[in-house]
C-alpha cells in the first residue's frame, strides 16, 4: 500500500484521520462497544454527547444522560467534575460510557472512584484509553491533555472494582500505530492489519468493569 513518503514534515491529517475517513482509534472503539452493547441499557451516562448511547444502546436505554464539566454545551444534562463528584448521586447509573476521556483529567484515580460510586450495583463502565497517540490540540488548549495509558495502568486504575470484574485489552500493532500517528484513517490501512493486535504496540486500551452487586458485597 502506498502511504507516501514518511519523510514528509507534516502528517496526512492533524485531526486523527477524521477528515480522511473513520479514525483508526474509532474503529477499535466501535468494535469494543459493539461487543458489549448489551451492557448499554437502563440509565446510561456518556461524556460529551450521547452518540454511542444512541448507536449501541437503542431501545435498551430508558434514560440517557450526558455529562460535561462546563455549562453551555448543547445536549448536556449533567454538569459535574468527575474528580469531585459534586451533584452526582451514588448508585445512579446502569452503564457509563467513558471513551477517550480520562487522558484529559489530571486526577484520574479520583475520577475512577467517582465512576465506581455512581454506578448502580452490577452496573458496567465501558472505558477506552489512548495509548500510542498524538496530542489532542482541541482538548490541550481548553482543559489539558495529560496522559497516555497501557494495559498495566488500565488494570491498576480499575482495581477497586475487583480483578474478577475487570477486563482489559490492548488494540493495535505497529502498522496501525504508525498509520494513526501519521494521520491516516482506518480506510487507509489494510483490513488484516486492523484485526491484528500486538501487545508491544498498544494504540488503544479498552476496559470493561462491573461494580460488584449488593448481594456479593453483603456476603463477604
Amino acid at each position: 500500500m502506498a502511504w507516501g513518503s514518511f519523510k514528509r514534515p507534516e502528517p496526512f491529517s492533524r485531526k486523527f484521520g477524521s477528515d480522511r475517513g473513520l479514525e483508526i482509534c474509532r474503529f477499535y472503539i466501535d468494535e469494543f462497544l459493539r461487543q458489549y452493547s448489551s451492557d448499554i441499557r437502563g440509565r446510561v451516562l456518556e461524556i460529551g454527547d450521547a452518540r454511542y448511547t444512541k448507536e449501541f444502546g437503542g431501545s435498551r436505554v430508558s434514560q440517557s444522560d450526558v455529562l460535561h464539566v462546563a455549562p453551555g454545551y448543547p445536549g448536556s444534562t449533567v454538569i459535574a467534575d468527575l474528580t469531585k463528584g459534586d451533584g452526582l448521586e451514588s448508585d445512579s447509573f446502569d452503564c457509563i460510557i467513558l471513551t477517550q476521556t480520562l487522558s484529559f483529567i489530571f486526577d484520574v484515580p479520583a475520577a475512577v472512584r467517582t465512576v465506581h460510586r455512581i454506578l448502580k450495583p452490577n452496573g458496567v463502565v465501558l472505558v477506552t484509553l489512548p495509548g500510542i497517540s498524538q496530542i489532542s490540540r482541541y482538548d490541550m488548549d481548553r482543559w489539558g491533555d495529560f496522559w497516555r495509558f497501557t494495559t498495566a495502568s488500565g488494570k491498576r486504575l480499575f482495581e477497586t472494582f475487583g480483578d474478577e470484574n475487570v477486563t482489559v485489552r490492548a488494540r493495535g500493532n505497529v502498522t496501525t500505530a504508525v498509520g494513526y500517528l501519521a494521520g491516516l484513517a482506518s480506510e487507509d490501512v489494510p483490513a488484516e492489519a486492523l484485526k491484528r493486535d500486538d501487545a508491544d504496540y498498544q494504540l488503544l486500551i479498552t476496559v470493561r468493569a462491573i461494580k460488584q452487586g449488593a448481594d456479593a458485597r453483603s456476603s463477604q
